[in-house]
């Protein structure tokens, strides 16, 4: 049966002529061209399969890699016959029956004599006429090519020890005369024993790797009991400084308050005397003024020696008040002893990080060499938690720069300007051999893991279509299929953006969204806080998606690029 993925989403039948658009869907070109016959009176062009809008018409784009190049083959001139309800009918995956005529059944056997397959009704010769008696069969599985010799047309029947390799019988007179020879069945009796030997060892690999995943599964139950007695502690840890610190903050207005009252009773204590002495003084300058309009010069001169006395043997103390008294200072000292503890806190924060960062959980072993599971090979931007900002001047306070991996570049995809710029073209690029390239779909990766923190960049496209997101380093990158594209599986989330509309994809979500179209797009990360958004950028910025996820590793910036299309990282 052929995959979903082998089939044309509008006719739903086996791929003719696969044809693609900037989106990524595959057509047949007659199913996708009358499609867009239809539409040409609307203006506007939509994917049958994402309904990605486009205001221009899409030039569509043969396939011709490994998952197609089977499918031309194998396809027949369309219109294709209808389907026929006999299942013994070969089909386009199947063997059929070299002696029918016309429609073939499926072939069932294979004759290593005859070297020829049947279906079950012109097999019966064989089972029935002493003529096939000694003819052997087997059961087709479709690689009757692999039975027989190259050289001489002959089943295979002996196994060569010295060349290690199936011969027939006349390769004995010739080009393997005098080798180690032994018949087939032999051959797989003694392979059958090693084969027996190797399966108790793949066995007894499962068997560890099963104890090793009980051991893992019981190591996990103890560290989600360990942080959350950790987080516990913690807490009961914050709450007890938060108490202490309330503490601090009452002892501080006690002894404001308690410097408040004693300057306060001090100062009331000078007042009342300094009232009392004001009123003493009032009352002999009264004296004094009656004694001045006295015509009595006897009780003047009596009563004159007698105040002049009074007066000249009394010394009032002075008050002093200091014009610079005040509070101030205090507020001073706390905003010290606040300053200390913040940075005290953050060093000591820094620490317990480093020392947690430091611990690894669990790790693969190679032999000698190790490897931490926590490890990446590329270099990881780290940093805080943040809330997402709201203007673009504090955007840019998170910006990274981000440079384009060559190793994972899809050969037709041109890097230039320092690896910050990929561009679609028709002729391959000359890249070497690399595990991590994408052998099938136009993408690319950033060098730079991003983890732990919050970040910014910008990219600017063009051309009929574009993918920009972000992936986890797994992403499969081999084939056409869902599991390699960006956006379509759960290892990556991108946003497509085309001339008229932008489509949100991640797993098998997708969302179309609408907002000004921009040639220009900010992309915020804030991978602890769990968000991955996308803006379009003119005079201000305008939020396009907001994905929410929780991501569990770091992950890398990536693309997807279409024919005549590029994709510019921005230097910021």
């Amino acid at each position: 049966m052929a995959s979903e993925h082998d089939n044309c989403h509008l006719c739903k039948e086996y791929l003719r002529d696969p044809v693609s658009i900037p989106c990524g869907h595959v057509f047949c070109s007659i199913c996708l061209k009358t499609y867009w016959d239809h539409a040409d009176h609307t203006g506007s062009y939509m994917c049958p399969q994402c309904r990605v809008t486009y205001n221009k018409r899409p030039t569509p784009r043969r396939v011709g890699g490994s998952r197609h190049s089977s499918l031309q083959r194998n396809s027949e001139p369309f219109p294709p016959p209808p389907p026929s309800p006999d299942y013994n009918v070969a089909g386009p995956q199947d063997v059929g029956c070299d002696i029918c005529v016309g429609k073939k059944n499926k072939a069932v056997k294979t004759c290593l004599m005859c070297l020829a397959s049947y279906c079950e009704r012109h097999l019966k010769p064989h089972y029935e006429s002493a003529t096939f008696k000694r003819h052997k069969l087997v059961d087709e599985i479709g690689h009757l090519d692999r039975q027989i010799c190259p050289q001489h047309q002959k089943g295979l029947e002996l196994f060569c020890r010295t060349d290690q390799m199936c011969i027939c019988v006349l390769c004995t007179v010739k080009e393997h005369k005098g080798h180690d020879m032994v018949s087939a069945e032999q051959e797989r009796a003694d392979e059958q024993q090693r084969l027996g030997a190797t399966q108790a060892e793949i066995q007894e690999k499962i068997h560890d790797r099963l104890k090793q995943m009980e051991e893992l599964k019981q190591a996990v139950d103890a560290l989600k009991t360990s942080a959350q007695r950790a987080l516990q502690e913690c807490d009961k840890m914050f709450g007890d400084m938060m108490r202490s610190i309330e503490r601090m903050q009452q002892e501080m207005a006690k002894l404001m308050s308690s410097n408040k009252r004693a300057a306060l009773n001090s100062a009331e204590g000078h007042m009342e005397r300094l009232n009392h002495e004001i009123s003493d003084l009032k009352r002999r300058d009264n004296e004094i003024t009656q004694l001045s309009r006295t015509e009595d010069h006897i009780h003047f001169i009596q009563s004159y020696h007698m105040l002049i006395a009074q007066t000249e043997n009394e010394e009032l103390p002075t008050v002093m008040v200091n014009p610079y008294f005040t509070f101030d200072p205090v507020n001073k000292a706390v905003s010290e002893m606040k300053q200390h503890l913040n940075e005290f806190g953050n060093e000591e924060m820094v620490k317990v990080a480093k020392t947690v960062n430091k611990m690894t959980f669990c790790e693969l072993e190679d032999g000698k060499k190790k490897r931490s599971l926590r490890a990446e090979e590329a270099p990881v931007y780290r940093s805080v938690h943040v809330h997402e900002p709201q203007h673009r001047d504090d955007f840019l306070k998170y910006v990274c720069q981000l440079t384009l991996d060559p190793n994972t570049a899809y050969r037709q995809l041109h890097l230039s300007r320092g690896n910050r710029k990929a561009t679609l073209k028709r002729d391959p690029q000359s890249y070497g051999d690399n595990a991590s390239r994408f052998d099938s779909l136009p993408q690319v990766l950033c060098m730079e893991a991003l983890s732990g923190g919050a970040y910014y960049w910008e990219v600017d496209w063009s051309g009929e279509g574009a993918a920009i997101g972000v992936t986890y380093r797994g992403i499969k990158r081999t084939g056409y299929g869902d599991s390699c594209r960006i956006g379509y599986n759960r290892k990556s989330w991108s946003l497509f953006c085309s001339d008229a509309s932008y489509s949100a994809r991640h797993n098998k979500d997708q969302i179309e969204t609408h907002a000004p179209y921009s040639s220009r797009i900010g992309v915020f990360l804030d991978h602890a806080g769990g968000t991955l958004s996308f803006y379009s950028i003119g005079e201000s910025m305008s939020l396009i998606h907001r994905f929410k996820a929780s991501f569990n590793e770091a992950v890398y910036p990536g693309f997807w690029v279409w024919y005549e299309s590029a994709i510019t990282l921005i230097q910021l």
